[in-house]
């Protein structure tokens, strides 16, 4: 089983370098963390008494791995989730912040277990993972890839200027599906024909 670093270290090779797309309500970011995250925590690398663009250039892999760990796993409590849907549901996290979580719990309701959609991991949503994991785990972790997927789907529908992540240039999986599919097991993929369906009503 990966550590929880080990994981952070494939979310940020995952997330790639430096971009500042203006699409994205992130901003600036690099290997996955935003400038406003940087802000959040005060992160001036360079030394010039504010956080901006120079400061995200200059963030390197180990410093993004500590961020993730400690802001995007620690801080959020996803350790009491069962542990085959942990990957998932940090890589999730680092991608849309709570929301990751509302999916979990959103599918847990589905299921038929009472739990608040907060975005936010207690004993409530620990245990009705928990119990949901049983006795086959894996079917838990591919319900939850779906519905991420599935919620990738539909921000996309709403918003035509993240298509581009969802649908490459050529027409093909995007790299949120793409993304999410990492996570699903292989008879869950979309084959093309079904992503070609999907997004037949996109411009």
């Amino acid at each position: 089983m990966q550590t929880v670093r080990q994981i952070a270290t494939q979310i940020v090779t995952r997330e790639g370098g430096f971009v500042d797309d203006p699409d994205d309500p992130g901003g600036a970011t690099k290997y996955g963390v935003t400038i406003h995250t940087m802000r959040r925590l005060g992160l001036d690398l360079s030394g010039d008494g504010k956080v901006n663009r120079e400061d995200v250039r200059l963030l390197n892999k180990s410093q993004a791995v500590d961020i993730f760990v400690t802001h995007y796993f620690k801080g959020p409590r996803l350790g009491l989730l069962p542990r085959n849907l942990q990957s998932s549901l940090f890589d999730m996290y680092v991608n849309s912040g709570a929301q990751a979580v509302k999916i979990l719990q959103i599918l847990l309701r589905d299921m038929g277990y009472s739990v608040n959609v907060d975005g936010v991991v207690g004993p409530q949503t620990a245990n009705a993972a928990q119990k949901a994991s049983r006795p086959e785990p894996v079917a838990l972790k591919d319900a939850y890839g779906v519905a991420r997927r599935n919620y990738y789907f539909r921000l996309a529908d709403r918003r035509p200027s993240a298509r581009k992540y969802a649908r490459t240039r050529a027409g093909g999986k995007g790299g949120w599906i793409r993304r999410a599919e990492e996570f699903i097991s292989p008879v869950y993929h979309l084959s093309d024909a079904e992503f070609q369906t999907r997004v037949a009503g996109w411009d």
